[in-house]
């Protein structure tokens, strides 16, 4: 890429949650950059994919998915959605195709329609046996999107638990991944690359380490537990052969500490192991965790953590 004849600029992906946006953008980025789970709004901040190639730079920009409640850990999500929306070049309003619209699907139909950025349709999961994309063509031109480019998009692998931790790339994308770049880089400005050409993200160590972590617990975890999941790297540090991190799992309850420990620690030791593997794959070093769970009572009410946190 060159700054005098590439196109740089900034992309944000939006949706309800549970659209596939993490994974697209894994995909696209053939690295790790957001966790990916089954549960809905595991993406709590806006998280940077940087990809790079002779036809330039994009910066997507993956955002929390939307949903309509008023909790205020919820409020606060809308509002990193929002001011996401501010500055991008672009927006990809992603739709999942086996679920069919509804209240929330409403509130983000309702939002994209009012941009006036750049759009695209990017219709997902179209490979999945319940998928209706007919009926989301009718919910589209209801809004008046029924005339935005889109793409199709199945084949994207949504259990983490099978797919790569990183270099996901190694496997050919799929198809609408292809077509959907190239209507991505026309839209953008010509100009320098925001970041160097080798990154593939902005995340800072800790945030990694702590996402990471977050995900692992989250995928050992079920009903309300995964939402009250929150982590902080109190330290890291760069030893002669690897990096080690201090990283304490906070919860609401103690009930939920205990799930989080399990019998003989057999849940927390998964956790530090399947964190490591995955994080020495990301790292340069091998990473060595301390993990410690800790109750912080009803911290999802806690305004000053939430806006520390939710970014």
């Amino acid at each position: 890429m060159t700054s005098e004849h590439g196109k740089s600029g900034f992309v944000v992906v939006l949706g309800r949650p549970s659209t596939g946006k993490s994974t697209l953008i894994n995909r696209i980025c053939g690295e790790k950059v957001s966790i990916v789970s089954p549960v809905p709004q595991t993406t709590r901040n806006t998280i940077r994919g940087i990809y790079t190639e002779e036809r330039g730079q994009i910066v997507f920009l993956d955002t929390p998915g939307l949903h309509q409640a008023d909790k205020k850990i919820n409020l606060r999500m809308r509002d990193v959605v929002t001011e996401s929306l501010e500055d991008c070049d672009a927006l990809i309003y992603t739709v999942d195709t086996t679920r069919p619209p509804g209240e929330e699907e409403e509130a983000v139909a309702t939002l994209a329609s009012s941009l006036e950025v750049s759009r695209i349709v990017l219709l997902t999961k179209t490979d999945h046996p319940e998928s209706a994309p007919a009926l989301i063509e009718e919910f589209l031109a209801r809004h008046g999107l029924d005339d935005l480019p889109r793409f199709q998009t199945g084949g994207l692998q949504e259990d983490p638990r099978e797919q790569k931790s990183s270099h996901e790339a190694a496997e050919p994308r799929p198809r609408g991944i292809e077509d959907l770049l190239a209507a991505l880089f026309p839209l953008l400005p010509q100009g320098p690359p925001w970041y160097p050409e080798d990154h593939y993200t902005d995340q800072p160590p800790q945030f990694r380490i702590a996402e990471i972590v977050r995900e692992q617990a989250i995928l050992r975890t079920r009903q309300e537990v995964p939402h009250a999941i929150y982590v902080e790297v109190a330290d890291l540090e760069q030893r002669p052969k690897y990096l080690w991190a201090r990283v304490f799992i906070f919860v609401e309850r103690p009930t939920q500490q205990g799930i989080l420990v399990g019998k003989g620690a057999a849940t927390i030791t998964e956790i530090r192991k399947e964190s490591q593997k995955i994080l020495g794959r990301i790292f340069p070093l091998p990473v060595r965790l301390a993990l410690q769970v800790k109750v912080k009572p009803r911290w999802r009410r806690d305004d000053n953590l939430l806006n520390s946190l939710i970014q």
